[in-house]
Protein backbone atom coordinates (compact mmCIF):
# COMPACT_ATOMS: atom_id res chain seq x y z
CA UNK A 1 0.00 0.00 0.00
CA UNK A 2 1.61 3.33 -0.66
CA UNK A 3 0.36 6.89 0.65
CA UNK A 4 -1.82 7.31 -2.12
CA UNK A 5 -4.10 4.65 -1.24
CA UNK A 6 -4.30 5.64 2.23
CA UNK A 7 -4.81 9.52 0.87
CA UNK A 8 -8.10 7.97 -1.44
CA UNK A 9 -9.13 6.17 1.47
CA UNK A 10 -9.47 8.74 3.94
CA UNK A 11 -11.42 11.07 1.22
CA UNK A 12 -8.33 12.94 -0.09
CA UNK A 13 -8.41 14.23 -3.33
CA UNK A 14 -5.25 11.67 -5.75
CA UNK A 15 -4.08 11.68 -9.01
CA UNK A 16 -1.40 9.08 -10.20
CA UNK A 17 1.18 11.83 -9.26
CA UNK A 18 -0.05 11.91 -5.97
CA UNK A 19 -2.27 14.35 -3.77
CA UNK A 20 -3.62 17.13 -5.65
CA UNK A 21 -2.65 20.14 -4.98
CA UNK A 22 -3.27 23.97 -6.06
CA UNK A 23 -5.92 24.36 -8.63
CA UNK A 24 -7.55 20.97 -8.59
CA UNK A 25 -6.90 20.86 -4.41
CA UNK A 26 -10.71 19.94 -3.50
CA UNK A 27 -12.45 19.56 -6.85
CA UNK A 28 -14.60 15.99 -7.37
CA UNK A 29 -12.10 13.21 -8.46
CA UNK A 30 -14.69 12.47 -11.60
CA UNK A 31 -15.94 15.74 -12.49
CA UNK A 32 -12.89 17.40 -12.73
CA UNK A 33 -11.41 14.55 -14.74
CA UNK A 34 -13.89 14.55 -17.35
CA UNK A 35 -12.85 15.33 -21.01
CA UNK A 36 -15.62 18.12 -21.52
CA UNK A 37 -13.47 20.13 -24.46
CA UNK A 38 -10.22 18.98 -26.42
CA UNK A 39 -8.06 21.22 -27.98
CA UNK A 40 -9.17 20.74 -31.56
CA UNK A 41 -7.41 23.59 -33.58
CA UNK A 42 -3.93 25.65 -32.92
CA UNK A 43 -5.70 29.30 -35.28
CA UNK A 44 -2.77 31.10 -36.41
CA UNK A 45 -3.34 34.91 -37.92
CA UNK A 46 -2.15 35.94 -40.77
CA UNK A 47 -2.14 38.19 -43.46
CA UNK A 48 -1.30 36.08 -46.62
CA UNK A 49 -3.36 32.80 -46.28
CA UNK A 50 -2.45 30.70 -49.48
CA UNK A 51 1.45 31.55 -48.02
CA UNK A 52 0.65 30.57 -44.84
CA UNK A 53 -1.20 27.07 -46.01
CA UNK A 54 1.72 25.80 -48.27
CA UNK A 55 4.08 26.70 -45.52
CA UNK A 56 2.20 24.63 -42.14
CA UNK A 57 0.95 22.09 -44.96
CA UNK A 58 4.65 21.73 -45.82
CA UNK A 59 5.85 21.81 -42.02
CA UNK A 60 3.45 19.20 -40.73
CA UNK A 61 2.84 17.36 -43.44
CA UNK A 62 -1.21 18.65 -42.67
CA UNK A 63 -4.00 18.78 -46.03
CA UNK A 64 -6.33 20.99 -46.47
CA UNK A 65 -10.19 20.36 -45.20
CA UNK A 66 -11.38 21.47 -48.62
CA UNK A 67 -9.54 23.34 -51.89
CA UNK A 68 -8.75 26.13 -51.50
CA UNK A 69 -10.25 28.95 -53.16
CA UNK A 70 -9.48 32.55 -54.84
CA UNK A 71 -10.18 34.88 -51.80
CA UNK A 72 -10.31 31.83 -49.00
CA UNK A 73 -10.05 33.96 -45.83
CA UNK A 74 -9.96 31.10 -43.71
CA UNK A 75 -8.57 27.29 -44.19
CA UNK A 76 -8.26 24.25 -42.16
CA UNK A 77 -5.39 21.94 -42.31
CA UNK A 78 -5.89 18.51 -40.65
CA UNK A 79 -3.48 15.48 -39.29
CA UNK A 80 -3.80 12.92 -42.10
CA UNK A 81 -3.12 10.72 -39.53
CA UNK A 82 -6.16 11.73 -37.49
CA UNK A 83 -3.96 12.17 -33.89
CA UNK A 84 -3.23 15.77 -33.51
CA UNK A 85 -4.92 19.03 -33.79
CA UNK A 86 -5.84 20.94 -36.23
CA UNK A 87 -3.87 23.75 -37.91
CA UNK A 88 -6.25 26.61 -38.80
CA UNK A 89 -5.23 29.85 -41.09
CA UNK A 90 -6.97 32.58 -40.51
CA UNK A 91 -6.93 35.79 -42.72
CA UNK A 92 -9.51 37.83 -41.23
CA UNK A 93 -8.91 41.28 -39.41
CA UNK A 94 -8.18 39.86 -35.74
CA UNK A 95 -10.41 40.26 -32.61
CA UNK A 96 -7.26 37.95 -30.68
CA UNK A 97 -3.83 37.80 -30.54
CA UNK A 98 -1.50 35.71 -33.33
CA UNK A 99 -1.86 32.36 -32.07
CA UNK A 100 -4.96 30.86 -30.05
CA UNK A 101 -6.66 27.40 -29.08
CA UNK A 102 -10.23 26.50 -30.41
CA UNK A 103 -11.79 24.51 -27.78
CA UNK A 104 -14.07 21.66 -29.34
CA UNK A 105 -17.24 20.27 -27.35
CA UNK A 106 -20.34 19.25 -28.65
CA UNK A 107 -21.97 21.04 -25.27
CA UNK A 108 -21.12 24.83 -25.97
CA UNK A 109 -23.56 26.55 -24.15
CA UNK A 110 -22.67 23.87 -20.87
CA UNK A 111 -19.01 24.67 -21.52
CA UNK A 112 -18.59 28.40 -22.02
CA UNK A 113 -20.57 28.28 -18.42
CA UNK A 114 -18.23 26.05 -16.92
CA UNK A 115 -15.43 27.91 -18.03
CA UNK A 116 -16.57 31.13 -16.92
CA UNK A 117 -16.99 29.61 -13.78
CA UNK A 118 -13.26 28.97 -13.72
CA UNK A 119 -12.36 32.67 -14.43
CA UNK A 120 -12.75 32.86 -18.29
CA UNK A 121 -15.03 35.94 -19.47
CA UNK A 122 -17.16 35.92 -22.56
CA UNK A 123 -15.21 38.87 -25.11
CA UNK A 124 -17.83 38.22 -27.49
CA UNK A 125 -20.84 35.64 -27.86
CA UNK A 126 -21.59 33.46 -31.10
CA UNK A 127 -23.39 35.18 -33.20
CA UNK A 128 -25.61 33.90 -36.06
CA UNK A 129 -24.37 31.74 -38.68
CA UNK A 130 -21.42 31.02 -36.43
CA UNK A 131 -20.11 28.22 -34.52
CA UNK A 132 -17.77 29.45 -32.14
CA UNK A 133 -17.87 31.80 -28.92
CA UNK A 134 -14.33 34.21 -28.44
CA UNK A 135 -13.63 34.08 -24.81
CA UNK A 136 -10.94 35.38 -22.18
CA UNK A 137 -8.70 33.42 -19.75
CA UNK A 138 -7.73 35.07 -16.23
CA UNK A 139 -5.05 36.62 -17.93
CA UNK A 140 -7.05 38.00 -20.91
CA UNK A 141 -5.47 35.62 -23.85
CA UNK A 142 -8.07 35.02 -25.80
CA UNK A 143 -9.62 31.28 -27.17
CA UNK A 144 -12.76 30.14 -28.46
CA UNK A 145 -15.14 27.40 -27.50
CA UNK A 146 -16.47 25.57 -31.23
CA UNK A 147 -20.07 23.72 -31.59
CA UNK A 148 -18.82 20.78 -33.44
CA UNK A 149 -22.35 19.67 -33.81
CA UNK A 150 -22.44 22.57 -36.27
CA UNK A 151 -21.69 21.14 -40.22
Amino acid sequence: MDGRDADARAGRQVSRSGPRTGLWAGRGVVGSMEKRVRVGSIVVDCKDVPRMMAFWQEALGYVPRRPLSPGDDFMVLRDPTGKGPNVSIDGMEPLRGRIHLDLYTEDPEGEVERLVRLGAAVCRPREPGEDFVVLEDPEGNLFCVVDTRVG
